[in-house]
């Protein structure tokens, strides 16, 4: 049988090789960046290894070829940011003829993913007026409103972190990732969703765990948990029909089947041993109960929660009450306690434990 015509004149037992195509060439990488709370870079760090196609990662600053759509749900990230650096030695420097249309250019590639009809700015001096007028600029070349407070399309600008120039990062999303979508009812001091999250993953995630949300409030740490996969049971509690009924209000909107009732999480009147992990966002003290009414309130939590885990159990607790709660915890018979982790929000640094029945 004759050789194909492409062959013809190649020796015998080799074949052509084809020419080598860089990746990025047919489908081109840009660079992001993750903002997270501090204190969850790890746990941010971890999720963003299981992005297909992320790679030269270094901390949360990575490159991606794929649909930026799939950043969007990365569930510990308060915001993904796009990236690009120009070789000016300060921000004035982005108002040249070139580096200003290169600027807009980026950023309606950002806009047109992320359909912000808005942006501000957000870098040190932005009342100045070079800043003043880089915003002037933008409006017009962009098409869209400038609003200092409320933009939806946040771009930043800081000194390039590996060289002498600046970078600017424009949010991918309107809102913050942290802004869950199913969120429809909110409430004073309710928990961040990326906390949320961090808690179920390090606390463990178990298809057979039976579930119990004391003091449940809008939801987020029920909803949160359903979205990561099955479990056996997964149960919340609130005293306040308010909170009730603004967690069903989220539920239905995340489009979830979690049962929540209005019941003293103190007194629950439900059986022994009836939950192989408790997740709690105790009050703080400040939006949600007082510190004197903490006092009383914590070791009832704990002999109640004591009484309702498994023996194999684990109970997670949020709470920036960490010297009241830690006093608890020191020389407990009842108790064994490790510290998983603390964060910086809102002006607070709640710690998350873990607790084991002794």
């Amino acid at each position: 049988m004759p050789r194909p015509q492409t062959d013809r004149f190649q020796p015998a037992g080799k074949r052509k090789s084809r020419p080598k195509t860089d990746y990025r060439t047919r489908q081109p990488a840009h660079e992001y960046e993750l903002e997270v709370l501090p204190g969850l870079e790890h746990v941010a760090a971890t999720e963003l290894a299981t992005v297909p196609l992320a790679r030269d990662i270094r901390g949360l600053r990575f490159w991606f070829p794929g649909d930026p759509e799939r950043l969007t749900r990365l569930r510990s990230a308060l915001a993904a940011y796009r990236i690009r650096a120009w070789d000016v030695p300060r921000p004035r420097g982005l108002l040249g003829n070139q580096q200003l249309g290169e600027l807009t250019d980026f950023l309606r590639q950002v806009i047109a993913v992320g359909g912000h009809t808005s942006f501000r700015l957000g870098a040190a001096g932005k009342e100045s007026s070079v800043m003043q007028r880089l915003a002037e600029e933008l409006e017009n070349a962009l098409e869209i409103p400038f609003r200092p407070e409320d933009g939806q399309l946040l771009i930043r600008l800081r000194p390039e972190q590996d060289g002498p120039g600046w970078e600017v990062l424009a949010r991918t999303t309107p809102k913050p990732l942290s802004a869950r979508p199913w969120r429809e009812c909110n409430m004073h001091g309710g928990l961040n969703a990326t906390l949320a999250y961090a808690t179920h993953k390090l606390a463990g995630q178990r298809d057979v765990d039976r579930i119990f949300n004391p003091m449940c409030g809008s939801g987020t740490l029920l909803i949160e948990r359903d979205l990561l996969g099955p479990c056996d049971a997964l149960v919340g509690v609130d005293i306040e029909q308010s909170a009730v009924d603004c967690a069903k209000t989220n539920i239905a909107a995340a489009g979830r089947n979690i049962e929540v009732a209005r019941i003293d999480a103190l007194q629950t009147g439900l059986s022994a041993r009836s939950f192989d992990l408790i997740v709690a966002d105790l009050p703080w003290g400040d939006a949600v109960g007082t510190h004197g009414g903490n006092a009383a309130l914590y070791p009832a939590f704990l002999q109640e929660m004591h009484r309702l885990l498994s023996r194999q159990g684990r109970l997670a607790v949020i709470t920036h009450e960490i010297r009241l709660f830690e006093g608890l915890l020191e020389g407990s018979t009842q108790w064994n306690a490790r510290e998983l982790l603390q964060v910086a929000s809102g002006g607070h640094n709640p710690k998350v434990y873990l607790l084991n029945r002794r």
